[in-house]
C-alpha cells in the first residue's frame, strides 16, 4: 500500500507531466503544478527542491515504463526485431495518450545538453535499439551487409518522425496505421530476404496494455 508521501509524490509527477506537456518546460511554473496536484508549494518543495528534480523525475518515470515495456517483451521470448517493432507502437501510443511519455519527450528536447542526460528519454531509447539490435545480430536476425550504426540511425530517425506525426494531432488509428507501413519499408532493408513473414508489422495487443497499466 502506498503512503500519503507516495501518493503525493506520484501525483507532483503526473501533474508536472501534464504542464510541461501542455506549457512546455520553461513555461510551467511550479506553482501550477503543485495546483494541479492538489497540493501546497510546501509539499511539493518537501519532494522537489526545483523545477529541474522534478522535471527529471517526470524522465524518470517514462525511462521506467520504457524499460519495463522492453523488459516485459523480452522476458516473453519475443525475437528482438519484434520487440523493436512493439517498441514503436508502444512509443506511438504513450504519445497519444500518455502525458508522461509526452512530457519525457519534450523535456528532453526542450533541455538539451544539460549535464546530466542519465533519464534524457531519447537517450535511454537509443541504448535500448542499440541492445536489441546487437541481440538480433547475434541471432543470425540482421542482413549481414549492414553499414555500422545504420540502423541505429534508421530507428532514431523514424522515432523523431513518429513524436513529429503524433504532436501534429493525427488520429490515432492513422498514426498506427503509418507506424505498421513504416515497418513494411524498413524491415526488408534490416533482416535476411525471406525472413519479413516471421515479423507482426501491426500494433499488437501487450502495447496496449502497457501504456494503460503505465
Amino acid at each position: 500500500m502506498q503512503t500519503r508521501a507516495e501518493r503525493t509524490r506520484r501525483r507532483l509527477v503526473l501533474a508536472g507531466a501534464e504542464l510541461f506537456d501542455r506549457d512546455g518546460y520553461a513555461s510551467a511554473t511550479l506553482g501550477q503544478i503543485a495546483t494541479t496536484a492538489g497540493v501546497t508549494k510546501g509539499a511539493l518543495y518537501f519532494h522537489f527542491a526545483s523545477k529541474g528534480e522534478l522535471a527529471d523525475a517526470v524522465q524518470e518515470q517514462g525511462r521506467l515504463m520504457l524499460c519495463e515495456y522492453v523488459e516485459e517483451r523480452w522476458l516473453a521470448v519475443q525475437a528482438p526485431i519484434q520487440v523493436l517493432i512493439d517498441l514503436t507502437h508502444w512509443l506511438a501510443l504513450g504519445l497519444h495518450e500518455d502525458p508522461v511519455i509526452r512530457a519525457s519527450c519534450r523535456i528532453t528536447s526542450e533541455r538539451a545538453g544539460r549535464e546530466s542526460a542519465a533519464t534524457d528519454f531519447h537517450q535511454v531509447w537509443i541504448r535500448k535499439v542499440l541492445l536489441l539490435l546487437e541481440r538480433a545480430q547475434q541471432a543470425g536476425d540482421l542482413r549481414g551487409h549492414l553499414v555500422e550504426d545504420g540502423p541505429q540511425t534508421l530507428l532514431s530517425a523514424a522515432v523523431c518522425g513518429i513524436e513529429v506525426l503524433a504532436g501534429s494531432g493525427l488520429p490515432y488509428p492513422e498514426l498506427r496505421r503509418r507506424v505498421g507501413a513504416l515497418w513494411e519499408s524498413l524491415l526488408p532493408a534490416l533482416v535476411p530476404p525471406g525472413d519479413t513473414g516471421r515479423y507482426r508489422t501491426a500494433e499488437g495487443a501487450a502495447a496496449q496494455v502497457a501504456v494503460a497499466g503505465g
